[in-house]
């Protein structure tokens, strides 16, 4: 099977969201030196790139995308916020 539901009424190609999860890991892999887990998750990107050409990327940031919106749902629901204002409080200056 090369897709999986997100639950949102989306299809997600099944290599793009492990290669979505390998970014993250990547991201997340070295709390001490951040320049290194940028470095690796660019060559990730790079090599979803090569592989899949821009749909594969695109097809990544949308996993990526829906996965966070999914975190920010939790997180807000927790915290009794709306998750468009935390997402507001994450990425807006």
């Amino acid at each position: 099977m090369s897709e999986d539901r997100t639950g949102r009424g989306e299809s997600i190609d099944l290599h793009a969201r492990r290669r979505a999860y390998q970014l993250v890991r990547a991201a997340l892999s070295d709390d001490s030196n951040q320049e290194q887990g940028i470095s690796a998750a660019r060559s990730l990107a790079a090599a979803v790139l090569a592989e899949a050409g821009i749909d594969g990327v695109a097809e990544v940031a949308v996993d990526l995308s829906m996965r966070l919106a999914s975190a920010l749902e939790r997180i807000a629901a927790d915290q009794g916020l709306a998750a468009v204002d935390l997402a507001e409080v994450w990425f807006v200056d």
